[in-house]
């Protein structure tokens, strides 16, 4: 059920379209910190799958190894 006036509903439209098209937050996307890559991005360390494996094998990632066994 709708409240308010006709008015009102269109004031709150108007002040919508006004906003950048970028404004909404269903439109962020986790990037890479580094390369902006938009896919395989881990959320623990801000990183794409690639860039987080490269980092790993050079050392630069404290206390992450590559398992072996």
């Amino acid at each position: 059920m709708r409240t308010g006036t006709p008015q009102e509903h269109a004031d709150a439209a108007r002040a919508l379209a006004r906003q950048p098209r970028d404004a909404s937050a269903t439109r962020v996307r986790n990037r890479d910190s580094v390369d902006d890559r938009p896919r395989g991005h881990l959320t623990m360390f801000g990183l794409s799958r690639v860039r987080f494996r490269e980092m790993a094998h050079r050392g630069e990632l404290p206390g992450i190894t590559k398992a072996s066994w």
